[in-house]
């Protein structure tokens, strides 16, 4: 069976994997391949959440207080 280009490109890309990770420690592996972990919710948009709970809650508090 012949190889189609497609699949031809996958084991090139493997094979350049593997040979990169010869004669290397599985902790050397472990870490070079790690990558952080994204948040789907960018700091912008916690931020704005965390103002419309938190910052209703304090002026809910403040209202309470003062407007007895």
């Amino acid at each position: 069976m012949a190889q189609t280009p497609q699949q031809r490109r996958a084991n090139l890309k493997f094979a350049k994997e593997n040979e990169a990770r010869m004669g290397k420690s599985e902790n050397q592996i472990k870490k070079r391949t790690k990558e952080a972990i994204k948040s789907p919710i960018s700091p912008f948009w916690l931020i704005l959440l965390g103002f419309v709970v938190f910052g209703g809650l304090i002026f809910e508090i403040i209202s309470r207080i003062f407007l007895r």
